[in-house]
């Protein structure tokens, strides 16, 4: 089990209720079976989660050598999903209410704040029962990472301040970028974004429509990394086979030779699905263009079981046949925010995200009108 995919998986349930694809009472069944595996069972450390644990017996798998306890990365992208879907199990049966409180003891447990390494303003991303620190990589942005410093900040039990979120998270300032790539602006982070999962993953529940702090407007940030994400893969520099207005997407997923995290500046050729699909509220015709391309000329050689495979290569010819967790959620989750917000929504409900935005100097204008 992959606790950040499995966090993921578990904001897709939601969508499959509201569009009839399961029944209420088959979620609540599933949703009450996981929460209390991870309330009772799964091995955690200082609340934290492990990136991969059995499914059966709750025990680490060591992701490497020194990575065989917590993951705090990880671990909030599982929590971002679980007080989301508490949100939704709002119902006053026995099993709902069951499931809520499970959450919340799960939620009240993680030591967010143990995690600044003997009281560093910054939080770290790993440790290990008998490595300790040993993997020492601070979680510091501009990347996927921005759940986890909300998120500390909204606990009710261990939370951080400030502080530890400007020197920690932004560098006091450093993570900004402000050059314009295709003549689009990108407020931070690396040169030409980086990859497309920056505006995914944290922002999955987070609801960057209006969301704004001392550093930049989240929702123009996105934006502007994934249609410099698509301006590129259209100039294709590189010129590779089948790069197009409408077969784009650089991220992080499968290629020919293993694993690699794919942008403008790490361009192997590699196309995966989920970059552009989970970029609809961002690229909305740009994001059509490319899933009739992958679904109408690509057809069933990238179309399978569980929807589209994780990645293609043609001028490689080659096509994944791996589906990855962390790949396949979001495209789920953020087609349904652009159709309805209804992740965004439930997520922004929860008291305790509001205050720990507030805590750290974010503006949040809620807005309920969807992207279509």
């Amino acid at each position: 089990m992959t606790s950040g995919g499995s966090g993921f998986g578990i904001m897709t349930i939601p969508v499959a209720v509201s569009r009839g694809f399961i029944s209420r009472e088959e979620a609540v069944e599933r949703m009450l079976k996981i929460v209390t595996f991870l309330d009772e069972t799964a091995e955690t450390f200082h609340g934290a989660f492990p990136h991969w644990l059995d499914g059966s017996t709750g025990k680490v798998i060591p992701f490497s050598s020194n990575d065989n306890g917590a993951d705090l990365v990880e671990t909030a992208f599982l929590i971002q999903g679980l007080l989301t879907v508490k949100e939704f199990f709002d119902g006053e049966t026995q099993d709902e209410q069951l499931i809520r409180e499970k959450i919340t003891s799960i939620w009240e447990r993680v030591e967010w704040s143990w995690f600044r390494k003997n009281g560093e303003n910054r939080l770290y991303w790993h440790w290990s029962p008998d490595k300790d620190w040993a993997m020492n990589m601070p979680v510091s942005g501009w990347n996927e990472g921005l759940i986890v410093y909300v998120l500390a900040a909204s606990s009710p039990t261990y939370p951080v301040d400030r502080q530890v979120y400007d020197e920690g998270w932004t560098g006091n300032g450093s993570f900004r970028n402000g050059k314009e790539f295709y003549g689009i602006e990108l407020p931070l982070g690396q040169d030409y974004g980086g990859p497309l999962f920056f505006t995914h993953y944290s922002f999955l529940g987070l609801d960057p429509r209006n969301l704004s702090d001392a550093y930049a407007d989240y929702w123009e940030q996105n934006t502007a990394h994934a249609r410099i994400n698509h301006a590129y893969c259209k100039d294709n520099p590189k010129g590779w086979y089948g790069y197009s207005d409408s077969c784009w997407g650089l991220t992080a997923s499968d290629y020919p030779d293993g694993y690699t995290a794919s942008s403008p500046t790490n361009d192997t050729g590699t196309i995966a699905p989920t970059a552009a699909l989970s970029s609809f509220p961002y690229t909305p015709e740009e994001s059509m263009a490319a899933m009739k391309y992958f679904y109408y000329i690509l057809g069933d050689r990238l179309w399978g079981e569980y929807g589209f495979k994780d990645a293609f290569n043609l001028d490689r010819r080659w096509i994944a046949s791996s589906y990855i967790a962390i790949d396949q959620g979001p495209i789920v989750i953020m087609m349904e925010n652009y159709r309805t917000g209804l992740l965004w929504d439930l997520f922004m409900k929860n008291s305790d995200i509001l205050t720990g935005l507030s805590r750290l100097g974010f503006t949040v204008s809620r807005q309920s009108a969807v992207l279509r």
